[in-house]
């Protein structure tokens, strides 16, 4: 699937930019990660590939047709979890499921068939008859989850679906959706950087409505300063070197980003010393802090839920 976008702008009541030209050519199958701080564009992004909401300028592709032109022809290929979305109360899990399989056009027979196989994927196969006002709030998310997993859309979006989701469960949720990347892309947004990194074949950093950079999680620390991070444990352990940067974790654990010639240049003392250590790939969280800093976030979250 290509996914492209040519200075593509969204601007809300002409003065908040929540994207701000934005250009992407995307061409695979797989689960492409967008991250960013609050007020980045996530949602605004999604929103519009989705054909949910109209840009201020630009123009968004799916395949090469117009995400607005051919927003009717768009809504055939894809299927949707917005950030805010909830299952009608009085309606059960399997009735959920297959009345949008069945919207979707499928069989009365089939959308029930999906359906439970659906729900039994996502741990909701007890729970199928029962009213969706007595689930809870991560089995509700579960449910809309299930509903675009159900159905064969070549491009699935899904926006911040494990929000509410203890961690067993949004493990669960990634090995289902590393499971069904291979003939379809799925677009996803996160604020779990460990789940971005976990799932995505292609990662996208946002800030302030513009695109940061883009790639593997192998591109994007090939081009950061510190790719590699030493662990030590121990209280002993000091350090005055240029060209890293020093994090103390707690009395005894200390963590020293750097690239590599620094990180093994410091090895010899630590074991000189007999000291415990270990060596690691800077993961996307200190990626992400590298490129962005450590501030707080300048937007509130209201911007991203328009």
């Amino acid at each position: 699937m290509r996914l492209r976008t040519q200075e593509l702008s969204k601007t809300y009541d002409k003065k908040f930019p929540a994207l701000d030209n934005l250009n992407l050519d995307l061409n695979m199958n797989g689960i492409f990660s967008i991250i960013g701080r609050n007020g980045a564009g996530k949602t605004t992004l999604v929103r519009i590939l989705s054909t949910e909401l109209l840009p201020t300028s630009g123009k968004g592709f799916l395949n090469d047709m117009d995400v607005v032109d051919d927003a009717e022809e768009v809504r055939q290929y894809i299927a949707v979890v917005p950030q805010e979305a909830r299952p009608l109360p009085w309606l059960t899990p399997l009735q959920t499921v297959s009345s949008y399989l069945m919207w979707r056009g499928y069989s009365y027979r089939e959308s029930k068939e999906k359906a439970k196989e659906a729900l039994r994927e996502l741990g909701l196969e007890g729970k199928e008859g029962q009213k969706s006002r007595k689930l809870s709030g991560g089995q509700k998310r579960k449910l809309m989850v299930a509903t675009v997993i159900s159905s064969e859309a070549p491009v699935v979006f899904l926006d911040e679906p494990t929000t509410g989701l203890d961690y067993i469960s949004r493990k669960e949720l990634w090995q289902l959706l590393s499971r069904m990347k291979k003939d379809r892309l799925i677009i996803l947004t996160t604020h779990y950087l460990e789940e971005a990194e976990t799932l995505g074949d292609q990662i996208m950093i946002l800030d302030k409505g513009k695109l940061v950079d883009i790639g593997g999680i192998d591109d994007l620390r090939s081009k950061v300063r510190l790719p590699y991070v030493l662990k030590v444990y121990s209280q002993n352990f000091k350090i005055e070197e240029e060209g890293v940067q020093v994090q103390k974790i707690s009395d005894r654990e200390t963590f020293v980003y750097g690239s590599a010639s620094k990180i093994y240049g410091i090895i010899p003392y630590l074991v000189t010393n007999k000291m415990k250590f270990t060596v690691e790939e800077a993961s996307l969280s200190n990626i992400f802090e590298q490129y962005l800093g450590t501030g707080e976030d300048e937007k509130s979250d209201e911007e991203e839920s328009w």
